[in-house]
């Protein structure tokens, strides 16, 4: 049994690990996948195929290297029954958020809590092609990623436009109020999914809960909502809501990027 350890320079929350899974599911050999999030490490006990391990870990553009490989005598490994459970329960916190946050950012003019509900939404896809990928064929899992990652990048295009059309007309300021409000309850639902599947980690992680906590993007996008949404109280302008909004439309995009390589 080989133990190989890559450092994955990009991987700071459970979305990057779910997408490494999906990409890495299919291949032969691999007995166990060990994440630890917050040092951005992915241990992978296999017998063989390390290079067409080490090609899917590089084509999710998440920075990912070998840094170590070895020999390992370790040959039985826990599996986690509660796994499906608890994905099961972030993918459905995170697409309510998304409907939550779409709702609300409409509602009150906010694009940056449209373009936060599409992360929400971009999260609830990883999710979801990890489950539906488990038991199923790799055609499959394929074709719900293309689905998924088409389906985003059309999201944020349109989005794109209304910023735009924002930008260049004159329209009325966003409620700071709504967008602040929605945005903690937002920051303590992905605090809550974070918890909830460092949970099922062995308990020497558990002391790292917080750090990823405040090392996630998703958790830092929240907070850019919340600046944003004070700063157009401060200064009386729609502009740093779509700013912020225009930034996450991106990481949106970035996103579906890679959700659209595990289609390939």
């Amino acid at each position: 049994m080989q133990k190989t350890t890559f450092e994955i320079t990009k991987m700071d929350c459970p979305s990057e690990e779910n997408l490494i899974r999906a990409n890495l599911d299919g291949i032969s050999g691999i007995a166990n996948l060990d994440f630890d999030i917050p040092n951005r490490k992915l241990t992978v006990y296999h017998e063989g195929q390390l290079s067409k391990i080490e090609q899917s870990i590089k084509e999710l553009d998440l920075r990912g290297q070998k840094i170590a490989s070895e020999i390992s005598e370790r040959t039985q490994f826990e599996e986690n029954k509660n796994q499906k459970k608890l994905l099961w329960t972030v993918l459905a916190i995170n697409f309510a958020f998304f409907i939550i946050e779409a709702t609300t950012g409409l509602i009150s003019k906010s694009m940056g809590l449209v373009a936060d509900s599409l992360d929400m939404l971009a999260d609830s896809f990883v999710y979801g092609i990890s489950l539906f990928a488990v038991g199923g064929t790799i055609a499959r899992k394929k074709t719900i990623a293309r689905l998924a990652g088409y389906f985003q990048i059309v999201l944020a295009v349109i989005g794109f436009f209304e910023v735009i059309r924002r930008f260049l007309g004159a329209e009325e300021l966003p409620d700071f109020s709504t967008m602040i409000v929605v945005s903690i309850l937002a920051l303590a639902a992905n605090g809550l999914c974070l918890y909830l599947l460092q949970r099922s980690k062995s308990k020497e992680e558990a002391h790292m809960k917080a750090t990823m906590i405040f090392t996630s993007n998703d958790v830092i996008i929240n907070l850019g909502v919340i600046i944003a949404a004070l700063l157009v109280n401060w200064l009386d302008s729609n502009k740093p809501d779509l700013i912020i909004g225009t930034i996450v439309f991106v990481l949106v995009i970035q996103g579906a990027r890679r959700i659209l390589k595990l289609g390939k």
